[in-house]
């Protein structure tokens, strides 16, 4: 590190299972690799992958990434286009300043080596090629997705991630000052009395040991929540972890309820492959099994590219009608060259499941896909506790509001993460010229100074149960004692209940049922050898044997964080669907849900089942 941007060692003893770096990036995604490519190579970087590196959501990504590139576009269009599939939701500053920086964003990737698809030249054999050297914004070919009024998603082929994500990581491999750690699974944060991070608790798979790093920043990069749901187009390491990890740790957290439905997940056996909207951007239709009738067009004007939420509730409601479990994307009709050039890896992958896109429809249903909610942040990545920056689909900046617009989602993880780079050497530089005597002596020289939290307009506090207190018959489970293959049994059903009763449309009835359930496993773990605190808060080292029931005690916190969050939004808006309020509320309101640090035990509230009335099923506790 250069001296300006030397910190203070934090004090440590000497160990074998303590690392000290500068920064600890925590998540090797989009967004993690992203920040540590910006960051001043002055600094010591750390990258924690919890599996292999390319099992992230980044790098399954196909449609692309959505910025205001052609000369027939603009920034206004591109946000306008934005708040609409919103809902009323997007934080509008945020998301300005987000969009804004579009085009710089995927300029820094052409200069980091992406291939991206170019438009065609009149010299070339083929219609879409790459090229290895140097890219510029204007030479790439657009392709257009459901919400947005032009064309603007530039993409690699229909495999836009895991090019993204293969140059980003030859990149990051290559530098000096950055260290990967793949099987690595950050388990908590470290902060101080000052509620400042100072690292995590991680978990090494390989060596099954647990680790201590200390670190003068920390960036969570974690990814989203999908894995709560039985279909999930999200890898299995995607369990919301990092959100919880910075809710205990005194972050706030917002929109949790807004799981986005990717309309077209392959209806395969148990596929989690997605069918890129893209297919239907350049023509693909959606249409009835039995009768071959395109039913979007009775659904809404912008037909097969409505929104996401839109053309998900339809299909959804067609594949209940029909009963067969899918209906079908059709690209028949388009020229056969076109799609093996232009979707290459999903003519690929559907032909080697025996399905021939040029000649075959494609069964498609909806599946879990993206977490609009998260931990809150400015479009600077700053969270509510000071040295923590968050970026990626683990964070809540306002720019998805109540459903997410396609292809913002890489945008955001590119730009909040380079966001983080600029401004973590300016935190790290005060952080350096504190006194820390003076800063215990008098309170305005603390690190609060230096680090502005977040701020939230019109929002309601989501009032959350205390411990279960209602006893239930064991329904699952024939002892007293909770182990390791019930703990996978309960995750798999606890992936059902939520896909059944938290999925695209939801009431009260069925979010009290899975609320109850989710109770009873917690009182269960309540009988293991683990204490439910310890696990919350990993107070001790953690085992090996241990560490499954320490992944379900926080799986099953976070889905009773989720399904609060959905039973007390009285209305419907974007991908939140109750079917007991399908109107809007005359104001949107952003769901906070407090920090427990933050939390008073007058705050605190218990479920009553007996109760049906939705707006009066809780009773404070006083």
């Amino acid at each position: 590190m250069s001296a300006a941007l030397t910190a203070k060692p934090l004090s440590a003893p000497s160990s074998d299972d303590i690392v000290q770096t500068d920064v600890l990036i925590i998540g090797a995604g989009l967004a993690g690799l992203s920040t540590a490519l910006a960051l001043p190579i002055s600094l010591n970087i750390t990258v924690l992958s919890k599996a292999a590196l390319e099992i992230c959501s980044s790098h399954y990504a196909q449609g692309g990434i959505a910025a205001s590139l052609d000369k027939e576009d603009s920034v206004a269009d591109h946000i306008a286009d934005t708040l609409i599939a919103g809902a009323g939701l997007c934080e509008a500053d945020n998301t300005s300043r987000i969009l804004s920086a579009g085009q710089q964003a995927v300029q820094w990737l052409c200069e980091q080596g992406v291939p991206f698809t170019q438009i065609p030249q009149k010299d070339n054999a083929k219609p879409f090629t790459k090229l290895q050297t140097e890219l510029q914004t204007a030479d790439l070919h657009l392709t257009k997705e459901g919400g947005h009024g032009c064309r603007r998603v530039a993409h690699a082929d229909d495999a836009t991630g895991r090019h993204i994500m293969e140059a980003l990581t030859i990149k990051a491999q290559a530098a000096a000052h950055i260290t990967i750690l793949p099987d690595h699974e950050a388990l908590s944060l470290l902060t101080n009395s000052d509620n400042q991070c100072q690292g995590a608790q991680v978990f090494d798979h390989s060596n099954q040991r647990q680790l201590t790093f200390y670190s003068h920043a920390v960036v969570l990069a974690s990814g989203g929540l999908g894995q709560l749901f039985k279909r999930a187009s999200a890898p299995n390491v995607c369990v919301g972890d990092g959100v919880m990890m910075a809710w205990q740790a005194g972050c706030r957290l917002a929109n949790l309820e807004f799981i986005q439905f990717h309309p077209t997940g392959l209806a395969v056996a148990d596929s989690s492959f997605l069918i890129s909207e893209a297919l239907r951007g350049e023509g693909g239709r959606l249409t009835c099994p039995q009768t071959g009738t395109r039913f979007m067009l009775d659904i809404d004007e912008r037909a097969e590219l409505a929104p996401r939420d839109i053309v998900a509730r339809a299909i959804a409601e067609q594949i209940s009608n029909n009963g067969l479990g899918y209906v079908h994307l059709d690209v028949r009709h388009l020229p056969d060259q076109f799609l093996r050039e232009h979707f290459p890896q999903i003519y690929q992958t559907l032909l080697n499941l025996g399905i021939d896109i040029t000649s075959d429809p494609i069964p498609v249903a909806p599946t879990a896909h993206y977490s609009c909610g998260g931990v809150v942040t400015c479009a600077n990545g700053l969270t509510d506790v000071i040295g923590l920056y968050a970026a990626g689909e683990v964070a809540y900046t306002g720019l998805h509001g109540a459903n997410r617009l396609a292809s913002n989602s890489l945008l955001e993880c590119v730009v909040v993460g380079r966001n983080i780079a600029a401004d973590l050497p300016r935190y790290l530089k005060a952080l350096e010229n504190l006194d820390p005597v003076a800063s215990h002596e008098h309170s305005n020289l603390s690190a609060t100074t230096i680090w502005t939290a977040p701020t939230l307009k019109d929002i309601q506090t989501i009032k959350l149960p205390s411990s279960p207190i209602i006893l239930f018959n064991s329904l699952h489970c024939d002892d007293d004692i909770v182990t390791n293959d019930h703990a996978g049994k309960i995750v798999t059903e606890l992936k059902v209940l939520m896909t059944s009763y938290m999925g695209i449309t939801r009431n009260a009835e069925s979010l009290e049922q899975i609320l109850i359930q989710v109770q009873q496993w917690q009182q269960w773990l309540e009988k293991t050898k683990l204490n439910q605190s310890n696990m919350s808060t990993l107070v001790d080292t953690i085992t090996a044997d241990e560490l499954t029931l320490f992944q379900l005690a926080r799986q099953l916190q976070l889905a009773t964080l989720v399904i609060q969050s959905a039973y007390q939004r009285y209305e419907s808006r974007g991908g939140h669907y109750r079917q007991d309020y399908p109107h809007l509320a005359s104001t949107p309101r952003t769901s906070v849900i407090e920090s427990p640090l933050n939390l008073s035990y007058k705050q605190c509230i218990y479920f009553d089942k007996s109760i049906k009335n939705p707006q009066n099923s809780y009773h404070s506790i006083d």
